[in-house]
């Protein structure tokens, strides 16, 4: 339990998910078009199906190299390769990710891409009796468009709370 819930407080952000399924249908707060809005929300379902079914071959391709994620309970991590392995050791098979309906926010960023903001809350895995609710948090993903590639360069995580 404990190293799931450090797991929890490590990755409770993201995203981008799905479980998983981002509500796309949600009514966003946007000053963005719907288009750019379709384009984040899919993408924060596909990098969270990945996350959830701990396809990190999938999972590791939204992420820049060089990606800065910054929580707020377990500091910054620069690279793809350290998010992947903590994803890796302390995720897999333990907890799970949604979106919370309805807060998913995307705002364009021009000349650069994106800013994604949203709740999302981590389910502890069980085998038996159903998946317990282990928090909630919110996040913010700065994604980058480039050569026609969508890539998160900057995640947030904040905000986090037990259940």
């Amino acid at each position: 339990m404990r190293s799931a819930c450090r797991a929890l407080a490590l990755f409770a952000f993201l995203l981008v998910a799905p479980g998983t399924t981002t509500n796309a249908q949600s009514t966003p707060k946007s000053a963005s078009s719907d288009h750019l809005f379709e384009t984040i929300a899919a993408l924060d379902t596909a990098v969270f199906e990945a996350f959830n079914r701990c396809d990190l071959a999938e999972f590791s391709k939204y992420f820049a190299e060089d990606v800065e994620f910054y929580h707020d309970k377990t500091g910054l991590s620069r690279s793809r390769k350290d998010l992947v392995e903590s994803v890796k050791n302390n995720i897999c098979g333990k907890v799970r990710r949604e979106l919370v309906a309805g807060t998913l926010e995307v705002y364009p960023i021009p000349g650069f891409g994106a800013v994604e903001t949203g709740g999302h809350r981590f389910y502890e895995i069980r085998d038996k009796g159903g998946d317990k609710l282990a928090g909630e948090a919110k996040f913010l993903h700065i994604w980058q468009y480039d050569g026609g590639t969508w890539r998160i360069t900057r995640v947030v995580s904040y905000d986090h709370e037990a259940r």
